[in-house]
Parts: C-alpha cells; structure tokens; sequence
C-alpha cells in the first residue's frame, strides 16, 4: 500500500468509466458518437482520434490522481512545450579546429537541442514529471526514449519519468499486468546503460502482435478499471511528494 494516499476511488468512478468507454468508441472506430457528446471529457478523448488517444487518456488519468490529492486543482499544470537543451561547455574542449571552435563560441546562443516528450507535468510551474506515451513500445523505441530522458535530466536532475503505453512489445511479463513487474531482460539491460529510473506503465494485457492490431474485433483488447487504477496509483506516488 502507497503512504498517505487513499485507496477510496468512489468520487472517479465514472471518470474511470468513461475513460473505458471513450477508449471503446475510439478503438472500435464509432467516431459519430463523439460528435453528438456533450461531456468535454468523453467527446475530447474521443474526437483526438487514435493517434492522441494514449496522450489524452495519460494526461486525464494525471489530473484524476492529483485531484485524489485534494489538493489545489489550479497548481497542476499540462503541456508539452519544447525544452531547449544547450550544447555543453565541455564539447568545445574536444574540437581541434580552432576556427570553428571560435565560431561556435561566437555563436553559442544559437547551440541546442528542441526537446520535448509527449506530456510534461508542472506543479507550480515546477517539471517534475516527463511522460512518453506509446501505442505500444518495443525495446529499439525504448532507446530513444531513454535518450531523450537523459538529455532533460541533465537540465532537471530531479525529474520523474514514465512510459504510458497501451501495449507491451518489451518482453517478459510487461503485457501480464501483475502486480510485481519482473520485465524483460533486453529492457533491463538498456535500462542499466542509463542513469533513469523509468516507470513503465502498460493498460492492456497481452503481449503486442503486429498482425493482430486491437481495432480489428477479432483481436479487440478490453481497457479495464484494474489498469487505469494501477496507472492512478503510479501518478499518485510521483505527484505526492508536491502536495
């Protein structure tokens, strides 16, 4: 059991609920019933379409476990604005032209890196949390990821970072949805490379097959109120620390 958190989820039960029903019309392909929705919730999720579903999902199910909080809803704040990472002072060291080290000094305000990942959540206009979320994610993706992870550590050395994906492609008991995640041992190793503690967060149970894409009802997958609790309790732990 997680400190200082309620396991009561009675006052989001039927955001919970929409949520599973908002990802059933999207999945499934019913698109006219977002249009006739009146519930900014459930017609929003629905009309982003399936390339923004994971995001919308992740970014509502952040706002559920802060509110679980109680605290101010108006600290919590959402967005995916670019983070320009600097070139670092030491690279200069290693360049053996001198013209163009001496044009690159000349220039530096001009030398970084655009970066962003899909969600960022502030608190306090603080970043404390960097989401990546996937349809599905296999361990080529998990490098890049882990990539662009270390280059905003080096500017937030304290950011927290997690992968929100529908679907596993990493291996190992991922896909299972247990309680204790073993994973895999390709994630694990890419994992020991990189000073990030990456929190790995799956919603549907069976391991990801590329000719069996869930859209099509033969191969559908159910979202159920089991994994959007888990993914809650996850953003719960990180977000508590910024009461």
């Amino acid at each position: 059991m997680m400190k200082n958190m309620s396991n009561d989820y009675g006052p989001i039960e039927k955001d919970i609920q929409k949520l599973i029903n908002a990802y059933d019309v999207v999945v499934k392909g019913i698109d006219d019933k977002a249009k006739i929705s009146e519930d900014r919730a459930y017609g929003g999720i629905i009309r982003a379409g399936k390339g923004e579903l994971v995001e919308s999902m992740a970014a509502y199910l952040v706002e559920l476990a802060w509110g679980l909080l109680d605290v101010h809803s108006n600290r919590l704040k959402i967005n995916r604005q670019k983070i320009m990472v600097p070139l670092k002072s030491e690279y200069l060291k290693k360049i053996k032209s001198d013209n163009v080290r001496k044009f690159i000094t000349d220039n530096i305000h001009k030398y970084y890196y655009p970066l962003s990942t899909d969600i960022h959540i502030l608190i306090d206009n603080r970043f404390v949390i960097a989401i990546e979320c996937k349809a599905y994610t296999e361990n080529a993706m998990l490098k890049r990821i882990l990539v662009d992870a270390t280059l905003l550590k080096h500017m937030y050395p304290d950011l927290n970072f997690i992968l929100f994906q529908l679907e596993s492609q990493l291996g190992g008991d991922f896909s299972e949805l247990p309680d204790l995640v073993f994973g895999s041992p390709s994630t694990h190793t890419l994992l020991s490379y990189f000073d990030i503690n990456l929190h790995i967060i799956t919603m549907l149970k069976g391991e990801r097959k590329v000719d069996r894409p869930i859209h099509n009802p033969r191969y559908y997958k159910s979202l159920t109120k089991e994994s959007l609790y888990k993914a809650i309790e996850v953003f719960q732990e990180l977000l508590q620390e910024y009461r």
